[in-house]
């Protein structure tokens, strides 16, 4: 890495010679960020800037950062008890969280599993899926899942991200062969993924998506219909459903869970990101009562055998109850559809730059596309002279903001993003 700013704080210089960041070329990444504290929408520097936040911390942040109301609540659970292992041992956050989700989430969807992570919640989501089969005698073993699709950078998560176009390429030979397909977005593609479904039923365990979006392989959106008719042909050939929901959920699409818009139940959803408001590493494979059925048995080789040490993190449950307490309380959803209605309006003026190849917004998703990648550093730069903190995905400058967002600051954001892009 770069040697850092001359006007960084004691403690960067020691701290950045042993830290190592994500996605990241080490030798010839700019220096991060010294970030002092956070307040509402803003990230505060070290050296006395104030950035807005684009992105809500890779959009967990959804009712900004540092709500008294979360905050209360992990200092509360703090002084009973900040945490005690799962096995054997339950306690009351968990137990209460796990029933809220389920009465937010469709259907029959009532059999929560907490792990720490995204990734680690689509590993479970995975094993659920597999074991589901073995436990019923049948050994299917292999996914399918989508061009454009990310789910995670574990071993296990990345055989079922896009293999061309992803971050785990230089993994081939090394990973689990899954299959992927091509999203059933017109009658051709639907045709074709019938008959590969038909060719490959006896093998696969469960077909896996993000619906509505496909957030890091480049915010790529597809319909409702889409989705209903992925969830028809996994119906038709007998394989479960996972809704991969971890960038999707609380209210980021415009609704509280992007398949509440497509009107189906899953077999299995994962959770994450926003489920503790930003603030606590949470996350939850969330199970329909027919697939937990498969492991209620007699026979101790039919049980899940996974156990993340941090399951059900009494701090984290807290956490997500403190934020759940603020989707009931306050209109997160309405703020939501109010951001999609004023970025759609002022992305607008960024299709006619020369170096935009499409503008989309779903909910309180908002994307520019340019027709080839940028220079990152020199965007990055631009952003940060304009107070704004927004991280591009490739050739995509995406915004996904906190839903408690003012006009003023999104209308900030949104102009800096336009000025960037004319500029290019």
């Amino acid at each position: 890495m770069t040697s850092p700013l001359t006007d960084a704080p004691i403690w960067y210089d020691p701290g950045v010679r042993h830290l190592w960041f994500p996605y990241t070329q080490m030798k010839t990444a700019q220096p991060p960020l010294a970030v002092s504290h956070t307040e509402k929408t803003s990230i505060h520097l070290n050296d006395g800037r104030c950035l807005i936040d684009g992105i809500a911390s890779w959009w967990t942040a959804a009712h900004g950062y540092n709500h008294p109301h979360i905050l209360a609540a992990i200092k509360n659970q703090l002084e009973r008890m900040p945490h005690v292992m799962f096995g054997g041992l339950m306690h009351e956050p968990a137990a209460i969280l796990a029933q809220r989700l389920a009465h937010h989430l469709p259907g029959d969807l009532d059999r929560v599993f907490f792990a720490e992570s995204g990734s680690v919640a689509v590993e479970v989501a995975m094993k659920m899926a597999a074991q589901y089969w073995i436990n019923q005698g049948q050994r299917r073993h292999r996914f399918l899942f989508f061009r454009h699709g990310y789910h995670g950078d574990t071993l296990g998560t990345m055989a079922i991200c896009d293999p061309d176009e992803g971050m785990h390429r230089h993994f081939r030979g090394i990973l689990a062969q899954h299959i992927m397909g091509e999203l059933p977005e017109n009658p051709d593609k639907l045709a074709a993924l019938d008959r590969l479904l038909a060719q490959h039923k006896s093998d696969l365990a469960a077909i896996i998506v993000e619906p509505l979006v496909q957030g890091a392989g480049g915010m790529r959106f597809h319909s409702a219909e889409t989705l209903r008719a992925l969830s028809r042909l996994a119906k038709k050939h007998d394989i479960l459903l996972i809704l991969d929901e971890i960038f999707t959920g609380f209210g980021r699409t415009g609704h509280m869970f992007a398949c509440q818009k497509a009107d189906l139940v899953p077999d299995i959803i994962t959770l994450s990101k926003a489920l503790t408001g930003g603030t606590l590493p949470l996350s939850a494979a969330i199970a329909r009562r027919p697939v937990y059925e498969a492991f209620h048995s007699d026979d101790p080789d039919h049980a899940l055998m996974h156990g993340p040490t941090y399951m059900a993190h009494a701090l984290g449950c807290a956490a997500a109850n403190a934020s759940l307490d603020l989707f009931e309380r306050e209109d997160r959803l309405g703020q939501a559809r109010a951001i999609a209605q004023q970025m759609t309006a002022g992305l607008e003026p960024c299709r006619s730059a020369a170096a935009c190849a499409d503008v989309r917004v779903l909910g309180a998703i908002g994307v520019v596309e340019l027709k080839q990648a940028p220079d990152i550093p020199r965007l990055r730069d631009a952003f940060l002279a304009r107070g704004l903190w927004v991280r591009p995905l490739g050739s995509v400058i995406y915004l996904t903001p906190a839903l408690t967002i003012d006009p003023k600051s999104l209308d900030q954001l949104m102009r800096g993003v336009c000025d960037v892009v004319r500029s290019l």
